[in-house]
């Protein structure tokens, strides 16, 4: 009978080659190659998708792809892309774009229950990927004097592409029970990546109706098997009890861990509520930074020069319970090494170490009130987090 430490290495697909993607020019121009150049079919799925000048350029695109017979699937979160116009969507339909806004388990006329589709992907012909935690819009995009917001993703071409996409078509037919054979899953693709660059790469899902809470594992899991670093850098760094008692275990065992959090956010609720935390992580041992460039909203994580994950997943309770959330591990030891390096750069150049003392701001009784005060609704916001109104077309 296998052990259970070979079972988990045979959720790993062992034939693939991968690249870093940084937000920005960088990974529209990879999102645009990858639409560019598919040739049977191309998925995207994402949280939020707007309608400006990034979305415009990448629904042009896509109309293109249907013109020279890709089959093109758009499935859009519900809630956070409900901006879109219905003039938007009737011309995507109208060019051959099969477009849909994905829709919780429980709904009426007028509002959802349910989690909210929050992982960014997408695959080319089973071949090809992009996952990240990088949605379709302006603000992610590299405008003229408006920088991207700092996230990344990982470009894959192989063997993992095919579960990624199979992950999809299951998603855009709303899971169900019995499905045949995906397009993805009826032709056996063989990839020619020489030994030197290939990589293990897992795909993780966290989504709570259908059980899976696989990339809170693997953060649990990666701290409890740190043997000397781990670097984390995370947009809404709100870790529950079992990740911090990972953390205060590792360091214990004497591992160094950093943590970059945002110095500005876009969701002033979570910071106030992160500078909360700042006091237990610093007297636990835990080095942390505020990025200062721009918004942070990347997700991502190196431990021990070995293994990386990435994508949408946040490290709070709402990734956790309330979203259906995507990531890839790598267990490759140049591209750890890669990653933390970029990592380490980011501490470099772009962010101040918190220190004690310093770490609530303008310390008085009233900011650290309201910094408990967001640290308490933060915790009850999820369980609202999946109610909202319905989109109206």
């Amino acid at each position: 009978m296998p052990s259970k430490k070979k079972i988990r290495h045979q959720q790993y697909t062992t034939v693939n080659r991968v690249r870093l993607i940084r937000s920005g020019k960088q990974y529209f121009d990879e999102l645009l190659q990858l639409i560019n150049k598919a040739k049977e079919s191309v998925h995207i799925q994402t949280y939020i998708y707007n309608d400006d000048e990034t979305g415009r350029m990448i629904a042009e695109a896509l109309k293109k792809a249907v013109q020279r017979n890709v089959v093109v699937h758009l499935l859009a979160d519900g809630y956070a892309s409900q901006s879109l116009s219905g003039a938007f969507i009737a011309d995507l339909k109208k060019s051959g774009v099969q477009f849909r806004f994905f829709a919780p388990i429980f709904k009426s006329k007028y509002f959802y229950f349910g989690r909210r589709l929050h992982h960014k992907v997408a695959v080319a012909d089973a071949k090809f990927a992009l996952v990240g935690g990088i949605n379709i819009a302006d603000k992610y995009n590299d405008l003229p004097g408006k920088p991207a917001w700092l996230d990344f993703a990982l470009f894959a071409e192989g063997e993992i592409a095919a579960p990624l996409c199979v992950l999809c078509w299951k998603t855009w037919n709303g899971y169900p029970l019995k499905m045949e054979l995906t397009p993805c899953e009826k032709q056996k693709l063989l990839f020619d990546i020489p030994e030197p660059e290939r990589n293990e790469v897992k795909m993780c899902r966290n989504d709570w109706v259908r059980r899976k809470n696989e990339i809170s594992k693997t953060y649990v899991t990666m701290l409890r098997n740190a043997h000397t670093q781990v670097i984390m850098l995370c947009s809404y760094f709100l870790p529950g009890k079992i990740i911090r008692k990972q953390m205060v275990q590792a360091i214990k065992r004497g591992v160094k861990i950093r943590v970059i959090a945002a110095g500005r956010s876009d969701v002033m609720l979570a910071k106030m509520a992160e500078r909360w935390l700042y006091a237990w992580l610093l007297r636990n041992g835990v080095e942390l930074y505020e990025y200062q460039e721009n918004i942070l909203h990347g997700k991502i994580a190196a431990c021990d020069d070995r293994w990386v994950t990435l994508g949408s997943y946040n490290i709070n309770d709402i990734s956790a319970y309330a979203s259906i959330e995507l990531n890839l591990d790598v267990r490759n030891n140049t591209f750890a090494q890669q990653v933390r390096e970029t990592l380490e750069t980011i501490i470099d150049e772009n962010c101040i170490p918190v220190v004690p003392g310093q770490h609530n701001g303008v310390k008085n009784i009233f900011s650290q009130f309201m910094q408990w005060l967001s640290y308490k609704l933060f915790k009850v916001i999820f369980y609202l987090f999946t109610f909202y109104f319905r989109h109206q077309r």
